[in-house]
Parts: structure tokens; C-alpha cells; sequence
């Protein structure tokens, strides 16, 4: 992961605003540790740091286009960069084998709909001085891997960041650009925010009842995935909990990484030995799951412990990277955070990880209490739309906190356009046509069962933060309980007028968010709203027992969670 940062129009002298651009550039070095740029024009400055994973050497940004009329800062990576190199003009002069380089001369050919070209995760701000006056482009991948915020200052200067810490001092508002969105000048001037590009058909219920995709093309289509992200110059890995979505991909990464993607495979891999990494505290079921899987896959594994002292004591470093309170994000998020420091002191700068099956898949043991096939597909497009708000925010931040890559095969755009389309039916724990009750994400666990142990295959559904080990939840609670007074409950209205907190442990985060970040910040980037085992508000309709309780945990699913599991 890098960062960028942008200010479009400046109000004064560029050159003076310099410093200012740099400060907040460096508030997201942690980001990008390997080269910070800045480039300033009359009508823009951008600043990006850099993580250097695709052309080391050369892959500086900002990105200038040949003949220096375009300016270009991006965050993320784009799988099928040569491909489309293919398709520019003979003519065009590339400065470097940069994969984001490329929406330079597509910027030429498509404008704004260069976007559609894309394959990849990123968050992008391109500005074109070849008319006057200037023209910029801003936008985001289709589910938000990439983090991306935007606001304005009290001299209504606009600006762009990756993270919200890089806007919050200097503008009045801050605000998240929404996933499968772009916007430019045009947007502004006739007072339109963010505009979606990113609308599938696979949204609509009744298209995808219609003429749902074949089952037969799951496998090769995540296949086909996880083989584009392993694009790399530099050591990477795979984030190995033991569960069944990390154990996949695994599997896939490990069946193609002993050749070089980059050549289609035509030559060895310069780092042929696949690393996988786990944490958990110490004996914990992830850890354990974890060794077995490795083991069959063919890994050299990493379990790493850590002691729940150790959670508590990075709890506030953790809110500060995710800059969000919300009570799931970070249970499961401060072993990650951990893990990603070990992770980068090993030497490796990527790592693969399995987010984004249990919203496709419909893999949270609420979703067993989903009614019918259309609120099960409902609810799973719902939870696609909010991903970058949670689990993406996780995975990303938890892991450029210390410059390492999270990359999501699952949440790969072509994928996830036939893993959507398939019949919302066959993803559903229900009875099967033979009449044995099938296991959340069934049709998955079949699919690639024979490329895992039959245990880990058909292991029940563990929430990151529980797998890790219970006693950190269990801890997180009783320690929130002694840091936050009955009396604070009683006024936490008053306190937080947003999103007020309704448990002691909400209150705990929520108190540490505010010491870090302004009031206002809680009320425009951070999500809130009752949830039980990771769901939405609006899936607790589906039964009485949701109704009863608020908490994240899979484990509040009481009747489901150790249920004996099919096979």
C-alpha cells in the first residue's frame, strides 16, 4: 500500500503551500516507507509515499505522463496493467514498468471511463493541465480495498488522502469516497457529489434468478484471481488462519508460486518459497488449524502468539491506524496489526489474504437464519456495499500500518461478477436436494475441498477475533468494564451526540477515537448500527433471537456456533 495526497486549485501560491502538502503527506508515511514525491503545478500539488512493490526501482510517483500534461498519484495495484499496455499507442513513452502508469494513456483514450478498463484495487486523483482551465479525475476500485477520503478547507480548497489523519487537521469536513465511484470538475459545478460507475447487473434479485452463472465456474474463476495478485517484485506471503476462505487461497497461491506471473509463468519465481503467517494467543484454534493447513498446502509457516497484554497495550495505536470505532473492526483487527509488524520485520512487503468470502458466500452464521434465497442475496449485496467501511478498512490499515500489502483475491471485481451471479439458493445452509443440512458456504468448501484437509474444509465459520483465541473478546469486555464507569454509560448521549456508544466496550474505543480525532470525525467516516455475529441492522428482522442481543461475535449465534458441522 502507498498514500497520496492531493489539494486541487490552491488558494495561494503553490510553492508556499508546500510544506503544508508535505506534513500531511508524512501523517501517511507509515503507509509508504520506501520514497516520498511531490510534484507542484499551478492548479495542483500531489504528494504520494511510496511501498514499492511492482518496478522498484522506477516506479516513483507522482506519475508524470509523456509529455508532462497529466500528473497522476495512485494507491494500489493494477492486475492487468500489461494487457492493457498492449493496447496503447506504439507511439506512447513510458517512463517506468509501474503497473499504475498505465491510466495515464487510458486517461487519453477513455476519460473518465478509463475505469472500466481496471482490474485491480486502488484510489486515484489525476489531474490534466492540457486545457485551461485544468481538468482533474478522482475515483475509487468497485468495493473499496483502497482507502480514500475527501474534504474541504475553510478557503473551500479541495482535497484527497488516503487516510482521514491527512485531512482532519486542515479541513472543515471530511468525508469517505464511496467504492465504485468517480468524480471530476464536471460533478462540481453542477453540485453533484461522488457519481457511481461501478453497477452490476448482479445487484438485482431477479436478474440473477433469471440466468444465474453455472457453479462449475467458481474454481477457475478464483483460480484465475488469486493468480493475478500474485503480481510482485518484492517476497510476499499469505495470511494463513486456518479457516477455510485464508486456506484456499493458500492452496491456489501455493499451486503457481514457483514461476513469475509477470512472464506467464515462463521463467522461476525470484523468491520461490511460499511464507504463510497466523497469530492467535497462545493455544488458540486458529493457530492450531492453521499448522495443519500449512502443512498440507506445503508452506513454510509462521504461528505467532501474542498475550493479551500485548492487545491491550497496542489497542490505542490500533485506533489510530483504523481511525474507527467500530467494536468488531477492532477486536479483530489489533492481532493483525500485530502479525503485520512481524510480518515486515521477516523481509516480506504483500500478502494475500482471504477477506471478502463470508460476504460473497454468505459464510456468518447469522446468514443461517436468512429466510429465503432473496434476502439471503439482499443481504449479501448490502454487506458488499459497506465492506470498505469494516473488513477492507481492516485488512488495509491494520497492515499499512507497517507497510505491508493486503491483497484480497475474493474481492477481485472479475470474480466477484460470477461469484454473485451464481444461484443465491446453492450458497444457502439449508437442506440440500439429498436432504443432509449443508454447512455455511457449502458450495465453496466443495468446490476446493480436495485442495485442503478434510478438517479444514468443513471447519465451522470462526470470526477472526474469535479464532485468534476467546479469552482476548472475553478480556476486551471484562477490561472495558473496568475502565468505563455506570455513570459514564448513563451520559454517553451527552458526550457523544453521534453514533453514541450502547456497551462499555464501545465506550472504551469510542473515548480513545475522540482523543485522537475532532468530534465531527466520528459522525462522518464511521459507521454504526446494532449488529449480531458481523450482520446488518436490517438482517436482524430475519429472527426474534437477533432481535435480543447486540453483540459482533459469532459466538452470539448461540444455537448455530458449534453446531456439528456437515460434511
Amino acid at each position: 500500500m502507498c498514500s497520496i495526497f492531493a489539494l486541487l486549485y490552491p488558494a495561494r501560491d503553490t510553492q508556499s503551500m508546500r510544506p503544508l502538502a508535505l506534513q500531511q503527506s508524512r501523517r501517511q508515511r507509515h503507509r509508504g516507507p520506501d520514497w516520498s514525491g511531490i510534484v507542484i503545478w499551478d492548479d495542483v500539488i500531489m504528494a504520494h509515499e511510496r511501498l514499492a512493490i511492482v518496478d522498484v526501482e522506477h516506479g516513483a510517483q507522482p506519475l508524470l505522463s509523456d509529455d508532462e500534461q497529466q500528473l497522476l498519484a495512485v494507491n494500489g495495484e493494477i492486475y492487468n496493467h500489461q494487457t492493457l499496455r498492449q493496447s496503447m499507442p506504439a507511439d506512447y513513452a513510458w517512463r517506468t514498468a509501474s503497473d499504475c502508469e498505465v491510466i495515464l494513456p487510458l486517461y487519453r483514450q477513455h476519460g473518465a471511463e478509463l475505469v472500466r478498463q481496471l482490474s485491480g484495487m486502488y484510489a486515484f486523483v489525476l489531474f490534466d493541465r492540457s486545457e485551461q482551465p485544468g481538468r482533474w479525475l478522482a475515483a475509487r476500485d468497485p468495493i473499496g480495498i483502497t482507502p480514500l477520503y475527501y474534504g474541504r478547507d475553510s478557503d473551500g480548497q479541495l482535497m484527497f488522502a488516503s487516510e482521514m489523519k491527512a485531512l482532519t487537521e486542515v479541513c472543515s469536513s471530511v468525508k469517505v469516497f464511496p467504492p465504485g465511484h468517480l468524480w471530476h470538475q464536471d460533478h462540481v459545478a453542477q453540485g453533484l457529489p461522488p457519481q457511481p460507475w461501478y453497477q452490476p447487473a448482479w445487484r438485482d434479485y431477479a436478474t440473477v434468478q433469471a440466468d444465474p452463472v453455472p457453479a462449475e465456474q467458481l474454481r477457475t474463476a478464483l483460480e484465475q484471481s488469486v493468480t493475478r495478485h500474485l503480481m510482485s517484485d518484492v517476497p510476499y506471503g499469505v495470511l494463513l488462519s486456518g479457516g477455510l476462505d485464508s486456506s484456499i487461497i493458500a492452496a491456489l497461491a501455493m499451486r503457481h508460486a514457483e514461476r513469475r506471473i509477470e512472464d506467464n509463468e515462463q521463467t522461476a519465481a525470484w523468491w520461490p518459497r511460499l511464507h504463510s503467517f497466523a497469530i492467535g494467543l497462545e493455544g488458540s484454534p486458529d493457530l492450531a488449524a492453521a499448522q495443519r493447513a500449512a502443512e498440507h498446502i506445503g508452506t513454510v509457516h509462521h504461528g505467532f502468539t501474542y498475550t493479551i497484554q500485548e492487545g491491550l497495550d497496542a489497542l490505542e495505536e490500533v485506533i489510530y491506524h483504523l481511525e474507527t470505532y467500530d467494536v468488531t473492526t477492532i477486536r479483530a483487527a489489533t492481532p493483525m496489526f500485530l502479525m503485520a509488524r512481524k510480518i515486515r520485520a521477516m523481509g516480506i512487503k504483500m500478502v494475500l489474504s482471504g477477506e471478502g468470502a463470508d460476504e460473497i458466500f454468505g459464510g456468518y452464521l447469522y446468514f443461517h437464519k436468512a429466510p429465503d434465497a432473496e434476502q439471503f442475496h439482499i443481504e449479501t449485496v448490502r454487506k458488499l456495499d459497506r465492506l470498505h467501511l469494516y473488513d477492507c478498512l481492516r485488512a488495509n490499515k491494520a497492515m499499512a500500518a507497517w507497510g505491508v500489502e493486503a491483497r484480497v483475491p475474493f474481492l477481485d471485481r472479475e470474480f466477484i461478477d460470477v461469484a454473485m451471479a451464481l444461484d443465491p439458493a446453492l450458497k444457502m445452509a439449508r437442506p440440500g436436494p439429498d436432504g443432509k443440512q449443508r454447512i455455511e458456504k457449502q458450495l465453496l468448501r466443495a468446490a476446493f475441498a480436495d485442495l485442503l484437509p478434510h478438517d479444514i474444509a468443513w471447519r465451522q465459520k470462526e470470526q477472526f477475533s474469535d479464532g485468534v483465541g476467546y479469552g482476548w473478546i472475553d478480556t476486551l469486555k471484562s477490561h472495558a468494564s473496568q475502565q468505563v464507569s455506570e455513570q459514564q454509560m448513563l451520559t454517553a448521549r451527552e458526550r457523544f451526540p453521534y453514533h453514541a456508544p450502547e456497551s462499555r466496550e464501545a465506550y472504551f474505543y469510542r473515548d480513545i477515537f475522540q482523543r485522537l480525532f475532532p468530534l465531527r470525525a466520528a459522525a462522518e467516516t464511521v459507521p454504526s448500527g446494532p449488529s449480531v455475529a458481523c450482520s446488518t441492522a436490517e438482517a436482524l428482522t430475519w429472527d426474534a433471537s437477533l432481535q435480543q442481543t447486540n453483540d459482533p461475535s459469532g459466538r452470539a449465534v448461540a444455537d448455530v456456533h458449534n453446531s456439528a458441522a456437515a460434511s
